[in-house]
């Protein structure tokens, strides 16, 4: 069974001892393959004495740490197969991840995420309202998080505006007018979640103007650390959006350039969703053991589509906490959780949060 079969597997129809049979089929064959193809990966592997032939349980599965993709080229193809680089956020003087991807592994990410955001959205392509600037997206060459992000949600589009200038300002009449040209459909907004705070609700409350997109969706990440300094709280958040325009549907997301394509929608319960493509486990800071329901820890990703790159087991720099598994009120299936912050002295790494820290 290969990524092209189970791609037709509803993202959250699967019971965790099900789910786990797949995962375990392709996460320690992606060990192998990165194993026999990436000397950097094979060499981790060799020193920690992991025995690549032994497969049991994808909890018990090495992780490389986020960062190492700042610090080393990691990639399991040739250069002459990359199609494209991708690199995450990162504000001036901070090192980047650069994540190398092949025409295959690209497709992949597309394939995946097209089924996730699906199963939230609908099949229906809507008219897309992306709160940035056009600028973003500019090189198309080299990727940066926020312009693959961009990028990859609009698919989902059928015709698309930037809400915002190149100066990174509200234009109020271009979305006016778009809205009014549509105004028989509902709208996918996506957007960066300070961006869609400061540059897009703010900025109508500051002018005392209101947008009638009722029945929209938006989507929004990237991270929350500087609304969190103005004391900005989830539900404060979507209940201001609603107040300016009527949007009531509003998805959250966590994920990262490192596991492009997978990615964790919130719930209309409120809650972050593993998909059948991928989990997370949650790790004690002191010693790496598997943390119980409930207690805070540090997040692993695991994702069966990076292929070219050695990035299917992953140690974030995030901490979260494991609310449940198949019983959440929304009805998906299976691991739910919520983000609980960064770790300690780790970098500020979300779109959101680099975009803010430009500001001051």
């Amino acid at each position: 069974m290969d990524i092209r079969e189970i791609s037709n597997i509803p993202p959250y129809s699967l019971k965790s001892k099900d789910k786990r049979e797949l995962l375990n089929h392709f996460l320690f064959a992606l060990t192998r393959h990165h194993y026999e193809n990436c000397a950097e990966y094979r060499k981790i592997l060799d020193a920690i004495s992991f025995n690549i032939e032994a497969e049991s349980d994808y909890y018990r599965l090495p992780y490389l740490p986020v960062r190492l993709f700042k610090m080393m080229d990691l990639l399991s193809i040739s250069k002459e197969q990359i199609v494209k680089t991708m690199t995450s956020s990162g504000t001036t003087g901070q090192a980047v991840s650069r994540i190398y991807l092949d025409k295959e592994t690209s497709s992949n990410q597309t394939r995946i995420l097209t089924k996730i955001v699906s199963s939230f959205i609908g099949q229906k392509r809507l008219p897309m309202i992306v709160i940035d600037s056009p600028d973003v997206i500019r090189d198309r060459n080299l990727f940066s998080a926020r312009g693959a992000g961009i990028l990859g949600f609009s698919i989902f589009g059928n015709k698309r505006i930037f809400a915002l200038n190149n100066n990174m300002e509200l234009d109020l009449d271009l979305v006016r007018n778009f809205v009014s040209e549509n105004k028989s459909e509902k709208f996918f907004l996506f957007g960066f979640t300070f961006m869609v705070w400061n540059s897009f609700c703010k900025e109508l409350i500051k002018r005392n103007e209101t947008l009638d997109l009722t029945g929209s969706i938006l989507i929004h990440g990237g991270g929350w650390k500087k609304l969190a300094s103005e004391k900005v709280e989830p539900n404060e958040f979507k209940n201001r959006l609603n107040e300016v325009c009527s949007i009531k549907e509003i998805h959250d997301y966590y994920g990262m350039v490192e596991q492009t394509g997978t990615i964790y929608l919130e719930c209309e319960s409120g809650h972050l969703h593993t998909s059948v493509f991928s989990d997370i486990i949650i790790r004690r800071p002191f010693d790496f053991s598997v943390a119980e329901k409930g207690e805070k820890g540090i997040i692993q990703v695991l994702s069966i589509l990076p292929q070219s790159y050695p990035g299917h087991s992953l140690l974030t720099e995030d901490e979260g906490i494991l609310i449940g598994e198949d019983d959440c009120p929304c009805g998906r299936l299976g691991k739910y959780f919520r983000i609980a912050g960064r770790l300690a002295n780790a970098e500020i790494r979300g779109c959101s949060d680099v975009y803010a820290g430009s500001l001051k």
